[in-house]
Formats: C-alpha cells, structure tokens, sequence
C-alpha cells in the first residue's frame, strides 16, 4: 500500500473527481479528511471509506474563507494526527464568453480556483515545514495550461495555480515538500453533465477530438494524484501532468 498511514486532506471530495481521489488514496492506505462545502456528500464518502476498512472524517468548509481552513486543517491535525499529504481539488466555472461575463462571476471563479487553493497552501505548510515532509498536488486543469474558449477567467485562476504552484514547489523543496499538478483534460462529473446541460452534442464533439476516444472518468485523474502523492515520486516537484487522453499533447 503505497500510502499507509498516511494522513490526507482532499478539498470537494464529496462527489466527482475529489470523490475520486479520496477513495483511491483510502485503498492504498490513507487516512483521510473528506472536506467538502456539502456536509451530506462529505459523509457520505467518509462513511465510504470507513465501510472499506478505512479511516475518514468529514468536514464542512468553504475554502473561500481562510478562517474555515485553518479550522479544517487543525482538526485533520488533530483527529487524524497529523498532515502528509494535501490535495486541492475543489474548483468552479461558468461557461460563457469572456466579453458576456460579470464582475460577480470573475470573483467567484478566482475565489474558489485560485484564492482557495491558496488558503490551504497557508494552512497546511507550517505544519509540513515543522515535520519535514509533505505532498502537495492540486488539481489544476489544461484550461490552464493552453487556454479554453467559453472559460476565459477559469483558465487564468488554473493557470495561476499552475505558476504558483511551481514557485512555491521551489520554496519549501528544502524542507522535504513537493509540490505538483495534475491538469484534467473533460471528465465525466456532476458538473460537466451541469455544464453540458441537456446538450449531448458538447459530451460528443469533445470525444472526437480526444485521440483515445472518451471522456476522462475521475478515476483516471485519482491515479496521476495517488502517484504524486507516493513516495515513489519523492524526486518530482514543480511539475505539470496533463492527463486529457491526448487532447492536448504540449
């Protein structure tokens, strides 16, 4: 079990790919902190991992609040002994051309892609600083890395978590710390089926452009995290892994 008794954070982990990636890292032994702005879903993981034979806790917060998630953090810290492993997973967009959006929707999609990731990395790197050792993956997206029409202001949150994380990544590597993103290509979650809406044609066109002919599923993003997440990728910081099925091969 590449994490045993590993401790994890994984934020949005209540459905999708966060889901995903809490049940993954919970079979290779992790324990984890299921933190989630839905408490419902949030349980409803925990309460998956733990019928696994697993342990998890379930926490409320919304990362939008740097107040929130010092609390998160302090109480994964304390139920579940420490911090090893951080993944910023939780993210949000509107599909719309950028001279049609809002100021309101700017701020939200800055808020929850880049200013929340941002407030874990807070949170969590004095305590990885102190024990020496920790993994930081963050679910970035290729919107970020190539641009994406209809997510102009998405694409500048990820890929400022992209830049970010590569900064920081060479901050902290003295003190044991990695720090790396995966980047989804479409994948098949609640909230593309949102996005896509009653639109099939969306779902369509993009498997045609996909060399491998599909859209991701979330546990085709949970295995690139569960790997940087290993120690088995103990010499890999500052890095990029898009994992699109070849739509994007830069």
């Amino acid at each position: 079990m590449k994490l045993k008794d590993k401790a994890a954070i994984v934020t949005g982990a209540g459905q999708g790919i966060g889901r995903a990636i809490a049940l993954a890292m919970a079979r290779e032994g992790a324990k984890i902190c299921v933190a989630d702005l839905n408490p419902e879903t949030a349980n409803k993981v925990a309460a998956e991992i733990k019928g696994m034979g697993g342990k998890a806790i379930a926490v409320q917060v919304d990362i939008t609040s740097l107040e929130q998630v010092k609390k998160t953090v302090e109480k994964a810290i304390a139920e579940l002994g420490c911090v090893d492993i951080l993944v910023n997973n939780v993210g949000w967009d509107k599909m719309e051309l950028f001279i049609q959006s809002e100021p309101a929707t700017w701020d939200k999609v800055i808020n929850i892609n880049f200013k929340g990731p941002i407030h874990f990395f807070k949170a969590v790197l004095p305590h990885m600083i102190e024990r020496k050792y920790g993994k930081i993956i963050s679910i970035a997206s290729d919107a970020g890395r190539v641009g994406s029409s209809g997510e102009a202001v998405y694409s500048g949150a990820k890929g400022g978590i992209i830049a970010f994380s590569k900064t920081v990544a060479r901050e902290v590597a003295r003190y044991g710390i990695t720090v790396n993103c995966v980047s989804p290509g479409p994948t098949d979650t609640p909230f593309f089926a949102q996005v896509a809406g009653d639109n099939p044609a969306i779902a369509e066109g993009l498997k045609k452009a996909i060399p491998l002919r599909r859209l991701a599923q979330p546990e085709d993003i949970a295995g690139a995290v569960a790997f940087f997440a290993s120690d088995e990728a103990g010499y890999i910081t500052g890095q990029v892994l898009s994992v699109s099925g070849g739509l994007n091969m830069v």
